[in-house]
């Protein structure tokens, strides 16, 4: 059997991240004859590894879980071992420009390493704020392993139709994230705030607007802090409230935003973001400066770039960045 990695001492790509884009920017550059190094801090901390089912994977008309599809691309990956090193698990530190290129800093197996390449492909991701209850996160965990609590609306909102949605959060996102949920034609849609008022916080004209779209649409809020969760063997999603209530409906869905999105890397080499803090690109990747032109060398792929979030753009934007770096930089 082969023994660990070790690190090359340059590279062509250097890889932060080792998700669907990574993986697919890793592979990319391999079949284009150029060696990479993919950072990966683990498959655990992909956002689809948990995701039962996905509907919008091409070639796959059944679906397939983010574990198996994140197995498929490893094992690719792994295929091409002669252009290819991966570390993981391993966690990158910093990155910063040298004179040949980049420098990643990262570590592994309690060890600091450095790898340097030519150009950085930052497929760092985000990760989604999951809702507590008690101060802990793992009580949903198991609706959520059953697909019975969603999170993306482009991905899962096809299922809702006909169904009864509780949606959890009560900020603007939450409240335009219930207005998009009734494009599915769902049975009802309500928002649980967990103890918050709804919109609290949020400036006006923007609470008096999404209030009233609200009222017209008939989304209701239930504001009780939310105590924990039932009705599991049912595949329901049961709703314990600390006033002593319970509803039930057909799907949860986590409305709540972003937990991190990673943008220590990009700020501290110069990129700039957009008002929702994703990095911004242009159509090759390539990260922009907060001046607005690109910065040598530099990409950004997959979730933690400004677009839609979704799988399939992932492995475009790994594509379009590995490409221009072949045609165009390297």
């Amino acid at each position: 059997m082969p023994g660990p990695p070790k690190l090359r001492e340059s590279y062509d790509f250097v890889i932060l991240g080792g998700g669907h884009a990574g993986l697919q920017a890793a592979m990319k550059a391999a079949l284009l004859r150029r060696t990479a190094v993919v950072i990966d801090r683990g498959p655990k901390f992909s956002r689809s590894f948990y995701a039962p089912t996905m509907a919008n994977i091409p070639g796959f008309p059944d679906g397939i879980s983010g574990h198996r599809l994140l197995d498929l691309q490893v094992e690719a990956v792994r295929r091409l071992g002669e252009w290819i090193d991966v570390f993981s698990p391993a966690l990158a530190i910093r990155a910063e420009r040298t004179a040949d290129g980049y420098a990643a800093t990262f570590d592994w197996l309690k060890q600091r390493q450095v790898a340097k390449g030519r150009a950085l492909v930052l497929a760092l991701g985000v990760v989604d704020r999951i809702p507590e209850v008690g101060g802990k996160i793992d009580p949903i965990f198991p609706w959520a392993n059953q697909a019975i609590v969603d999170f993306c609306v482009l991905c899962d909102g096809h299922e809702l139709a006909g169904r009864s949605v509780g949606v959890i959060g009560h900020d603007p996102f939450a409240a335009r994230t219930a207005l998009d949920l009734l494009e599915f034609a769902p049975a009802s849609v309500e928002i649980l705030t967990h103890g918050h008022r709804l919109l609290e916080g949020t400036a006006e004209p923007e609470r008096a607007t999404l209030v009233a779209a609200l009222a017209e649409r008939s989304i209701g809020a239930v504001t009780p802090e939310i105590v924990g969760f039932d009705e599991i063997r049912e595949h329901r999603f049961g709703v314990k409230f600390a006033d002593g209530a319970h509803r039930t409906y057909d799907r949860g869905f986590s409305a709540l935003g972003w937990y991190e999105m990673h943008g220590a890397i990009p700020r501290a080499l110069g990129a700039a973001f957009d008002p929702e803090g994703y990095v911004r690109t242009d159509d090759d990747s390539r990260a922009l400066a907060e001046g607005g032109g690109p910065i040598p060398g530099l990409y950004c792929v997959g979730d933690l770039k400004t677009g839609w979030n979704q799988i399939p753009e992932a492995w475009a934007s790994a594509e379009r960045a590995v490409i221009h770096a072949w045609a165009e930089y390297l």
